[in-house]
């Protein structure tokens, strides 16, 4: 009987000792926990749940007691269900981010459909051409720009900013255009409305400086793991779809243009190594 129980207390102690701070399965895993608030402070049915997630996902073999009471299996029971219905399940939090970008998706798709309607056939060449004619404009590239963030498990709040100009730039063109007459308009959403439209160049600089540092998020995000290369390479492809597309090109290229003119002496004098990748990246870039 001792010889049994040594394997498991072995197991129960390097169940305590395991880092699950540092394990980003673990943040997933207790935000899926369905307990009441006052038993999520208790420190025995947090150890409880962590020997849980070690049994999952480090040790099949340790052995894991019930919890007594009734609330806690129920959670017990309700967290493992949660748990196994997919490694993909995504927490609620993340509700409010994913819909964000749905809706800009959305309303660009709709936008798209209501300037270019769809193409004449569906087929290879009559696509082609329709997206030939769309491929360029402001709703096409916002519209993959959502899709890349939607579809991606990496969550980045700050992917939200160049959305959330756009979002400020199209309301307040409608409430100006639509309710300039009402008496709420011009006491409350005059004043602010006027000084949006008056400081559109100021807010796409800002959408441009936003979406570039995304850019270099992600590549850093390469070195954590949540890393994505087909997002990163795919995100990489839209930045230079933005810097030679009519509507967004002035704003990046000049962006682009202070980055380079503040990076390229620095790299010239401590990393003159790197002047052929980048000299190779640039090929690339303009080609």
């Amino acid at each position: 009987m001792g010889e049994e129980q040594d394997p498991q207390r072995l197991k129960k102690i390097a169940a305590a000792a395991y880092d699950y701070d540092n394990d980003s399965r673990w943040a997933d895993y207790w935000s899926n926990v369905l307990i009441p608030p006052h038993m999520a402070s208790r420190s025995d049915v947090i150890t409880h749940f962590k020997h849980k997630f070690y049994q999952r996902y480090i040790d099949p073999d340790l052995v894991v007691e019930p919890m007594t009471t009734n609330s806690t299996s129920q959670s017990a029971r309700s967290s493992t269900s949660s748990s196994s219905s997919g490694s993909e399940h995504r927490p609620p939090r993340n509700s409010a981010y994913r819909l964000s970008f749905m809706g800009t998706a959305c309303s660009s798709l709709y936008s798209l459909y209501s300037l270019y309607g769809k193409p004449r056939a569906w087929n290879l060449q009559e696509v082609q051409v329709w997206l030939q004619s769309v491929i360029a404009t402001k709703d096409f590239i916002y519209f993959i720009y959502c899709l890349t963030f939607v579809t991606s498990n990496l969550r980045l709040t700050f992917a939200l900013l160049p959305i959330v100009y756009r979002s400020l730039e199209h309301s307040a063109k409608f409430t100006r255009r639509n309710f300039s007459r009402s008496s709420f308009y011009r006491k409350y959403l005059d004043e602010p409305c006027v000084w949006v439209e008056s400081n559109a160049t100021m807010l796409s600089i800002l959408s441009s400086q936003a979406e570039i540092g995304i850019g270099f998020l992600l590549i850093i995000s390469l070195l954590s793991s949540q890393r994505n290369i087909i997002q990163t390479f795919m995100y990489w492809q839209l930045l230079k779809l933005m810097y030679h597309a009519p509507v967004s090109a002035g704003y990046h290229q000049s962006v682009w243009s202070k980055i380079g003119r503040t990076v390229t002496p620095l790299i010239h004098r401590y990393a003159p190594f790197l002047n052929s990748p980048i000299s190779a990246i640039q090929r690339w870039w303009f080609r």
